[in-house]
């Protein structure tokens, strides 16, 4: 007899991340942000998961919450992260 897989869980979808998590690289006097993944906050509250789809290697990582517009990520330079 075959078993079935019978999921009585009722799912609403993927949450939409708290915060996307973006790579900043100053070059001279200019910022260039790529965005390398998400951040959700724990049930808990006591903290977040972060998934990163690339690891830079130079540069810092920011996390900012989404804007409705994503190719325009910030309009003020960062300091110091």
């Amino acid at each position: 007899m075959a078993h079935q897989r019978n999921d009585q869980t009722t799912r609403t979808g993927p949450k939409a991340p708290e915060f996307l998590a973006w790579h900043v690289a100053d070059k001279g006097e200019k910022s260039f942000w790529t965005k390398v993944g998400a951040a959700w906050r724990h049930k808990d509250g006591r903290g977040f998961t972060l998934q990163l789809e690339t690891l830079p290697i130079n540069g810092r990582i920011v996390l900012r919450e989404p804007v409705e517009d994503p190719a325009a990520p910030v309009t003020e330079k960062e300091g110091g992260a």
